[in-house]
């Protein structure tokens, strides 16, 4: 199983795949505003659900070029990845949020529920365009 998210300065997305790998499945956000407690609580996850990956997604620019969100989310992933012991992959999540809000206006949720809702759907993207990708086949670097 593969953990994914989509950090968030409010929220985060999280979402896991099944056990084959090959399908994102249930994503919820998780609202927490204190970077220390998100990675107790992300760490609290892994050990319960025991992800033999997590998969981030990194915010890099329209140009290809990583600002402070990125470098900020780099530093999140190696500070879980520290903490949890799971290895953290970096995914690029370009238009993540924009197809997730598309998603929920074509399923017709309303703008304030979507505020919720966004960040696991985003999380779900994030992951399923790794699983997709075949980069989750790789062995683990450790």
């Amino acid at each position: 199983m593969i953990m994914a998210l989509d950090l968030g300065d409010a929220r985060t997305g999280v979402a896991f795949s099944d056990a084959a790998e090959l399908l994102a499945g249930q994503a919820y956000s998780i609202t927490e505003h204190n970077k220390e407690k998100l990675l107790e609580i992300l760490c609290q996850l892994a050990e319960e659900r025991r992800p033999r990956r997590i998969v981030a997604g990194l915010p890099i620019n329209m140009d290809g070029s990583e600002g402070p969100r990125a470098h900020g989310a780099r530093a999140f992933a190696q500070a879980l990845e520290d903490a949890c012991g799971v290895e953290v992959d970096l995914w690029d999540e370009r238009m993540t949020s924009v197809m997730a809000n598309r998603i929920l206006s074509d399923a017709g949720k309303k703008r304030g529920k979507q505020r919720r809702q966004v960040d696991a759907v985003a999380a779900s993207l994030i992951l399923q365009s790794y699983l997709d990708s075949g980069r989750a086949a790789r062995p683990l670097s450790r």
